[in-house]
């Protein structure tokens, strides 16, 4: 499968641009949308069933209170970009507020959504997909299966 990345640059004749030149909450509003398609396709792959309910399951993970959860349990494993990235995006000042979160996860979930954008933008792929896993994992919406070894 092609780079979805690459093959639109090329496609639409996309310019490279540094990614300094991005501010926090730019990134952040593409991480958004790259983060609600992850899940988007995890949703979907779990089953047919109806969209209602597929929307209801994303919009229940997509949501700031669960990202800020997502985001400390990943804090731990970033490396030193991925968390300044973070950071600049948590404490980017915004203009628009949460509907339904405290500022405080907001916040995180903001800083969350310029790391996804950020790890996007610069087609560290695999890495987004391990945090994912690890964050998906945290929240109980993927559990890790043990298997025995049988002699």
């Amino acid at each position: 499968m092609s780079d979805l990345i690459h093959v639109m640059n090329e496609t639409l004749g996309l310019r490279a641009v540094d990614i300094r030149s991005y501010s926090p909450l730019a990134l952040a509003y593409i991480g958004d949308g790259v983060f609600d398609l992850i899940i988007r396709s995890f949703v979907i792959n779990r089953g047919n069933v109806q969209v209602n309910k597929m929307h209801r399951h994303t919009s229940n993970i997509v949501k700031a209170q669960t990202q800020a959860q997502m985001v400390q349990a990943l804090e731990p494993l970033l490396n030193t970009e991925e968390e300044g990235y973070y950071k600049r995006g948590r404490n980017a000042k915004s203009h628009t507020t949460a509907k339904n979160a405290s500022v405080g996860d907001y916040r995180k979930a903001t800083g969350f959504e310029a790391l996804v954008g950020y790890l996007y933008l610069t087609g560290q792929n695999e890495r987004l997909m391990e945090l994912m896993k690890t964050a998906l994992t945290e929240i109980g919406e993927i559990r890790e299966c043990v298997t025995k070894n049988l002699p």
